[in-house]
This record gives C-alpha cells, sequence and structure tokens, in this order.
C-alpha cells in the first residue's frame, strides 16, 4: 500500500500552494513595506525632525551666545575693568541684572589681570592654574577663539552640572581682559532634550568635535563617554565629525537594533546634533502586520484545506460509487466484483473461506421489453435487484454481471447457498411487477429467474468460476427455466 494516495498528495499539493502563495505575498508586501518606511524615514521624517531641531536648538541655546557676546561688547564691563576693577558691586549687580533679565542659571566674569572670579552673588574665589575647576578658563585662552561652550559643574550652585557659554573679552586694543560669559542648568537643557526626544520620537544628543557626548538626557554620558567608545557607532565616529559642511545621513548596529542616525553641525554652539532612529522600532508596526496577516493566511489556508477535503472526499466517494456500483440498480459492477474475487482468492491462500456464486437472469424479458417497452423493463431489472438485496446477508454481494444478469457471491457453503437462491426464487415469482404503474392492460406471462450455482475451488480463476455457474444456468433454461441448477462435478 503506497503512503501517499492520489488524494493525500492533491491535498498536500493544495497546501503547499496556497500556504506559498500566502506567504510569498506576504514577504513581498512587508519587505516593499519595510522598504518604503525606510526611504520615508532617511528622505523625509528623520531629516525633518533633525532640521527642526535645530532650529528649535538655534532658538533655544543661541539666545545666551547672543547674550554673551553682548556683554563681551559692553562698553561699561570694559571700562570697570581697565578702571581697575573697582567698587565689586557694580559687576555683581550687572551680572545679576544678566541672569535675572535673560533668566539664566548663571553669570559670571573672570579677569585675566586680578584672577578673580566675579559671579552674581559676588567675588567668588581667584582661579588658579593648579585648580582642576578651573583648567576650563585657562584651555579657553589657548583655543583663540571669540567663544566656546563647555559643560562642568558649577562650583557656585554646589557642582550643579552647567552648559558656560564662556567669550573672550578684549579691551579697545584687543588685548584680552577676561572671559564673560553665562550659565544654562543643564537639567534645563536635559529637558528640552527629553522634549524633542518625545516630540519626534527619536534619540536626540549633542556630541563636540573630539566626539566626546555634551548634551544627552542620560547624565552619566556627559563628557565621560564618547562616540568612539559606542558599539557599532564607533565605526562611523569618524564620518560623523568629518561631515561638518552638510548634514549627513548614517547606519549602524547597536547590540541590539538597526540605527538610522542624522547629524548636523551648529556653527554657533561648535557641537554635532545627532537625531537617531530606531529601525527596529520604526518596523514593528509592519511586523506585526505581518505577522498578523500571515495568521489570517494560516486560517484561510486551514478552512480552504478543510472545504478542499470534504468537496474532494464528497467527489471521491461519487467516484467510487460510478467506478464500483450499476447506475440502474445500485448494484455492485464487474470492476467490484474482480475486486472483491482477487481479495478473497489472497485471503484463501491463508485461510480457507467458502464461497459460491448464484448466476441468474430473468425468463421471459425480452417479451416483456417487446410487450412493454425497455423503460419499463429497466424497472423490472431494477425491482428484481432490489429484491436480491433484501434476499442475501449484509457481508453477501450483489453483481450487476450485464443486462439481465447478476451475480450473487455468497460466503456460505452449497447448502446455504441454495436455500438463497431458493428464497430469491420464490419472492420474485410471487412479486407482482405490473401492479404499479400498468403501463398497458395486456400482461405478458409472470417474470420469474433461472439460476446456476457454484462453489469456488482452491487456484480457480474467476473466468473458469463464471462458466461453471453459466453453464449450471443453461441447465436451468433448458429444463424450463424458473429453476436452479447445480454445478457438475467434473
Amino acid at each position: 500500500m503506497k503512503f501517499f494516495t492520489i488524494r493525500t498528495k492533491l491535498i498536500l499539493v493544495l497546501s503547499l500552494i496556497l500556504l506559498s502563495g500566502f506567504l510569498l505575498t506576504n514577504v513581498i508586501s512587508y519587505q516593499s513595506s519595510k522598504k518604503s518606511v525606510k526611504t520615508s524615514i532617511i528622505d523625509n521624517s528623520l531629516p525633518l525632525a533633525r532640521d527642526n531641531i535645530y532650529s528649535e536648538i538655534q532658538r533655544d541655546l543661541t539666545r545666551p551666545i547672543f547674550v554673551s557676546s553682548l556683554m563681551a561688547n559692553d562698553t561699561f564691563l570694559k571700562d570697570w575693568v581697565l578702571g581697575g576693577e573697582k567698587n565689586p558691586l557694580l559687576i555683581q549687580k550687572y551680572l545679576l541684572e544678566i541672569k535675572n533679565r535673560y533668566h539664566f542659571f548663571s553669570s559670571f566674569f573672570v579677569s585675566d589681570k586680578s584672577q578673580t572670579y566675579y559671579h552674581f552673588k559676588g567675588a567668588l574665589k581667584k582661579i588658579s592654574p593648579e585648580n582642576s575647576h578651573d583648567a576650563w578658563y585657562y584651555n579657553f585662552k589657548n583655543l583663540q577663539v571669540d567663544y566656546d561652550l563647555n559643560v562642568d559643574t558649577n562650583e557656585a550652585a554646589l557642582n550643579h552640572l552647567t552648559i558656560f557659554i564662556n567669550h573672550r573679552l578684549v579691551d579697545y586694543d584687543n588685548q584680552l581682559l577676561g572671559v564673560v560669559g553665562v550659565g544654562l542648568d543643564f537639567d534645563r537643557v536635559a529637558t528640552l532634550m527629553d522634549y524633542y526626544k518625545k516630540k519626534y520620537n527619536r534619540d536626540v544628543y549633542m556630541v563636540s568635535p573630539d566626539g566626546m557626548i555634551q548634551v544627552h538626557t542620560d547624565k552619566s554620558k556627559i563628557a565621560t563617554q564618547s562616540i568612539y567608545d559606542v558599539t557599532g557607532l564607533a565605526a562611523i565616529a569618524k564620518k560623523i565629525l568629518d561631515s561638518k559642511d552638510t548634514p549627513s545621513f548614517f547606519e549602524y548596529d547597536s547590540e541590539t537594533t538597526h540605527i538610522l542616525l542624522t547629524s548636523r553641525f551648529i556653527h554657533e554652539l561648535g557641537w554635532y546634533l545627532l537625531v537617531e532612529q530606531d529601525e527596529t522600532l520604526a518596523l514593528q508596526s509592519i511586523k506585526n502586520t505581518f505577522i498578523q496577516n500571515f495568521l489570517i493566511s494560516l486560517i484561510i489556508t486551514f478552512a480552504t484545506i478543510v472545504f478542499a477535503i470534504i468537496v474532494i472526499n464528497y467527489f471521491q466517494r461519487q467516484l467510487e460509487t460510478m467506478a464500483n456500483t450499476d447506475k440502474l440498480t445500485q448494484a455492485y459492477n464487474r470492476n467490484e466484483f474482480e475486486r472483491r474475487f482477487k481479495y478473497m482468492t489472497n485471503l484463501n491462500r491463508r485461510e480457507p473461506v467458502e464461497m459460491c456464486i448464484i448466476l441468474f437472469d430473468m425468463d421471459h424479458l425480452k417479451q416483456v421489453n417487446d410487450t412493454h417497452g425497455h423503460l419499463f423493463g429497466d424497472t423490472v431489472i431494477k425491482a428484481v435487484a432490489q429484491i436480491a438485496a433484501r434476499t442475501i446477508r449484509e457481508k453477501d454481494l450483489l453483481v450487476r454481471w450485464g443486462g439481465d444478469e447478476f451475480v450473487l457471491l455468497i460466503f456460505s457453503n452449497m447448502e446455504q447457498t441454495r436455500q438463497i437462491a431458493q428464497r430469491l426464487r420464490l419472492a420474485i415469482q410471487a412479486h407482482d411487477f405490473y401492479a404499479s404503474p400498468a403501463p398497458v392492460m395486456v400482461k405478458t406471462p409472470s417474470i420469474t429467474i433461472s439460476s446456476g450455482i457454484a462453489g469456488y475451488r482452491q487456484k480457480e480463476t474467476l473466468k473458469d468460476w463464471i462458466f461453471r455457474a453459466d453453464t449450471a444456468l443453461y441447465k436451468a433454461k433448458a429444463r424450463g427455466k424458473n429453476c436452479i441448477e447445480e454445478e457438475t462435478n467434473p
């Protein structure tokens, strides 16, 4: 017996086609949507978010640069320093006014001549190259730039993290007088970054030209972590820092996700603005849609397969019925009889089983057809088959051999077979085939049958077995019909 029947193969092929079709369609759709979303992020949403954040940063962070520039060009401050820094209350009031007017976290002035650190609260201290907190001042002097931004702790505010805007103060001959500037509360800047992050659903931070993180929502990374130290980002860090002239786009793989990154250099601050988009997170909705569509496809496939199995089974039963049964009488046909014969003969080799056949046909059917027509003759044949089906046992077999000739396969000995044949002959003889409907008033002779019986002999072919039963049937016809004859022993 083959493991895969034609029906099984058909169902498997159908399932494979449906699953492959749905999977291929969903994968193509997913890849297309993924590509479309990525293109949209790279070409539209990420650059737009970057430029919007850039504009807002300019608005929020360039103002203190502008104010520090005004302070550096203020003649009052220059004259006060050139006048010998007399009356420190004047500079204190000046710095306090700057702080309060523009709502800065701090305002300061460091005199290069007296090395005094002036604060809006008064003279804070004397700076010294040996003091690590004062290193910023000497570093700034060496930079030879007008202004610079520096993230540092504010000694005057219990070492609170502050963004200082330092601006060079020079006299009328362009000689250095000191450094003036303002301080922004880093918490406020961090809140601003967090606001951008939530508003644009992106990670936003700023780095200095050396790659050191200067502004980030995570304070632990500020001035302690470089983009050269970040997994994946380190490989493109130099390219980012080299893209000072134009906004640029980059990609990298972090430890868990794929990141899309765009950068823009903020000339006013001297820092790089980096805006990141987690591509994995952006594609999550598409991935969820893909999974949802695939599950729906599986359900549709399963329902289709179940429906196909029902339909295939139905039509297979119909085909099997058509292949194995006679359409008119619903008795089995020769094909089924031959199949059963092969099965029983194979069984007989292992365990002998008694079998007999009754071959019978109707007497005077030609007269019935000639008198009442072939349609009525078919009705008679059908009625005879019904009577025969009721006469035999459930395990026995009724076969229409051809025309009005039938074979009964009886799984018993000759004695019981003879009894069955006799019951059948009497039942047909007693049946009134003309009762309803009566096609004509003229009646032909009563419809009877003649039968020939033959028992199965070991290793006998079906042809020989039928021939012996047919010989017995001819004897019954010759004897006068409506009788039963058995095979004679050779």
